[in-house]
């Protein structure tokens, strides 16, 4: 085999509002564009507006502060793999498809307009999915010569401050016209300001961490045939690495296919790993069946109707998270509608009574089917006075369609039918997906083994006495009620008695309630002065006017407290 000269692939990420000229500065940063750059979409071109993920890359001699930290693993050149993200309020499931494969981002930002509600989003992906981020202020030439300097000046000021609370605190930020005079203009004015850029993003460049064991998987952005050869998916590894005569999957067509070659921008590789971008060609199938998708090691991914993850509010989303409602869910490259419960976890107390979780259970990606768990109306935002941040929580998401993803993986949660022109942030929640369900009937199979509780209260009042250690109450049930099962279940009076459910009294849904350690004389005399007032109260439909008569004796309630488990199948009442 030949030896290829080596190069070291990085991925940067070109994130931004709409019409603040990313293609273009992919465009000018670019020589070589691979077959999916440069918007190929016919939509694109008839909107002028990006559609899909563009790659495009350029290559530069390796940087000698890369050469150091390269060590034995040589390269002799690096390769800056733009991935262009649409800007389009309705694409943000493609930037986070884009996000989760770039080792730097390029925020690009309308100079004369400055931050937009888009910018704010894609910042926000870039936080969830990098670690180093530049700031581009494009379209310098729109200002006017004699005020250009002060208004890039006072524009970098106003976006440092932006940036103070966030990952990106102190990120350098480079002003550029990368098409001057607009997207007709003719190509004969030269961009201002991208040899800049190309040293900064020389300087910016890190060795990225790339792992090559493990299963691949592998996210595709476009697929063609060649006659004779057969059909050549071109993407970005994710995890693991490919080889020629390598078999893999595509799960949504449920097949696999012989690696005949691989090819990185247009030269042949024997092989190729995280972080890489490549095209590979494969034994035929029809293409048109992959546009977009994964491709994996044989029985690598998982296909889910159901999961389970950790959930952190983003806090820049207005609206109010609760359970049972419906969110967009983008998780490995797929958008899906799920329903969304919460929960918290309830723990158990240690010996000096505190309930604290160990270190191990705190981390945010623990969970166990062994832990107990309480219901949550809505997601809690922060803990009570004297808290930090907010307490750990987890939901379970009902996907509408079933969905292929590795374990682990990135979840966003978002309102993608918000409107697009308004100023709000549409990104709602973040987490990891820690557990998956891939039994279609995982309501009855796997949803029993969680134990999520939810507390309920019931109130009724003490009708009469029968003797000293029994009453009959009321109002307590619904007249349906099978009375059942709630037979042995420990009540309390307001008046301090402790009791017990000893069955049902009557047809009405009344009980009858067993005082084991006996009324006590004041209770007693409470409820013969009640029930004497009642007796005189007129016909026996009036309720007895006890308040009028002696505003202290109020009735006598009864009250019981239980859990049940949601998705217990035998619906038992649980008392602690």
């Amino acid at each position: 085999m030949t030896d290829f000269p080596k190069t070291l692939n990085f991925n940067v990420g070109v994130l931004g509002h709409v019409d603040s000229g990313k293609t273009s500065l992919a465009r000018a940063l670019s020589s070589t564009a691979s077959t999916a750059a440069f918007d190929k979409n016919p939509q694109s071109k008839e909107r002028g507006i990006t559609l899909d993920l563009g790659f495009s890359a350029f290559t530069v001699p390796l940087p000698e502060h890369l050469r150091e930290s390269c060590g034995e693993k040589q390269y002799d050149s690096l390769q800056f793999t733009l991935v262009d993200c649409p800007g389009h309020a309705s694409l943000i499931r493609t930037i986070i498809g884009g996000a989760q494969i770039i080792d730097l981002m390029m925020l690009v930002v309308d100079v004369v307009k400055g931050m937009q509600t888009q910018t704010a989003e894609c910042l926000l992906i870039g936080q969830l999915t990098c670690s180093r981020m530049v700031v581009i202020l494009n379209k310098t030439d729109l200002l006017p010569s004699d005020k250009r300097q002060a208004a890039i000046d006072k524009m970098t000021k106003r976006m440092h401050k932006t940036l103070e609370n966030t990952r990106f605190k102190d990120c350098p930020i480079i002003a550029v016209a990368a098409k001057p005079g607009g997207p007709e203009a003719p190509d004969t004015d030269e961009p201002q300001g991208i040899t800049e850029l190309i040293d900064l993003l020389k300087a910016q460049s890190f060795l990225p961490h790339r792992d090559p064991s493990g299963s691949l998987l592998m996210a595709v952005d476009h697929c063609f045939s060649i006659r004779g050869q057969g059909t050549v998916i071109t993407g970005t590894i994710l995890q693991g690495s490919l080889s020629v005569n390598d078999n893999v999957e595509i799960p949504a067509l449920k097949v696999t296919r012989k690696v005949k070659s691989v090819q990185m921008f247009r030269k042949p590789v024997a092989s190729a790993m995280q972080g890489d971008r490549v095209g590979v060609c494969v034994t035929q199938f029809d293409p048109k069946l992959l546009e977009r998708g994964v491709v994996c090691t044989p029985g690598s991914l998982q296909t889910l109707y159901a999961a389970i993850i950790s959930v952190q509010k983003i806090e820049y989303y207005r609206g109010a998270l609760n359970s049972r409602a419906k969110f967009h869910i983008t998780v490995g490259h797929e958008t899906v509608m799920a329903r969304i419960s919460f929960f918290n976890r309830v723990l158990p107390a240690n010996e000096n009574g505190d309930s604290k979780p160990t270190s191990q259970e705190q981390s945010a990606n623990s969970f166990s089917f062994d832990w107990e768990f309480h219901h949550l109306d809505e997601h809690l935002t922060s803990q009570a006075e004297g808290g930090k941040g907010e307490p750990q929580q987890w939901a379970l998401l009902e996907f509408e369609r079933p969905v292929t993803c590795p374990p682990l993986c990135l979840v966003i949660g978002s309102r993608l039918d918000s409107d697009i022109h308004g100023n709000t942030c549409r990104l709602a929640f973040h987490g990891k997906l820690l557990e998956g369900f891939e039994d279609k009937n995982y309501t009855e199979t796997a949803l029993p083994r969680l134990k999520i509780s939810k507390d309920k209260q019931k109130e009724g009042a003490v009708e009469r006495v029968t003797d000293d250690y029994t009453v009959i109450g009321r109002n307590l049930f619904k007249k349906e009620t099978n009375l059942q099962l709630f037979v042995g279940l420990k009540v309390t009076l307001s008046t301090g008695e402790a009791g017990s459910i000893e069955g049902g009294f009557g047809q009405s849904g009344k009980i009858k309630i067993r005082i084991p350690e006996g009324l006590k004389e004041e209770t007693k005399q409470l409820l013969s002065s009640s029930s004497k007032k009642k007796g005189k109260g007129g016909s026996k439909n009036e309720s007895p006017k006890l308040e009028e008569a002696k505003p202290d004796a109020q009735p006598v309630t009864i009250h019981l407290n239980f859990k049940r488990y949601i998705y217990d199948p035998h619906k038992k009442m649980v008392q602690s």
